[in-house]
């Protein structure tokens, strides 16, 4: 909790910190997945006993973008959401997980380095998701995959509230 009795408008530590924090979660799109207050989730929705899945991702590469163009000429907006993680560990499993995630339509719940949830894909991923198998050429180098995900939708990303990622927490398989 930050100590605001002086009056200062500063960030208080560990706040507005870049990066994703070590998780990303994905799940198969379903309309209203989440209820939304403006631009916050309240509650599950469309989501309640669906499955979903999580993955560890490490390093300063994983990003969340969003970049929203309002054309007041043509009247048109849009929002891309760009998602970049980098999963470690190479395996069939895994490989068997991403053909299965890269054939359909999917959405994603990312978590923050600040430790705030955000539902990305709220109209699905419906432009483009890539997967990209590495090994490195050195024993430093990762081993593993790039994952990008790009969707576009009109407004921005919804944050989940507490209540709503304990209950989103939950379906993680």
């Amino acid at each position: 909790m930050c100590d605001t009795s002086i009056g200062a408008n500063r960030l208080c530590r560990n706040q507005g910190q870049g990066g994703l924090s070590g998780e990303v979660y994905f799940f198969n799109y379903v309309e209203d997945a989440f209820t939304l207050t403006g631009r916050l989730a309240t509650a599950l929705d469309g989501l309640t006993g669906q499955t979903v899945y999580k993955y560890v991702i490490k390093g300063d590469s994983n990003t969340f973008e969003e970049n929203i163009v309002s054309d007041h000429k043509t009247g048109s907006k849009v929002n891309t959401q760009t998602l970049v993680t980098q999963l470690f560990r190479q395996d069939s499993a895994t490989s068997v997980e991403l053909d299965a995630l890269l054939e359909s339509n999917v959405s994603a719940v990312v978590k923050d380095a600040n430790g705030e949830y955000r539902w990305m894909g709220e109209d699905g991923i419906n432009v483009t998701s890539t997967a990209q198998a590495i090994t490195g050429g050195a024993s430093t180098d990762t081993n593993g995959y790039n994952v990008t995900l790009v969707a576009e939708t009109l407004k921005s990303a919804p944050f989940l509230d507490a209540t709503t990622v304990t209950a989103f927490l939950a379906l993680v398989a």
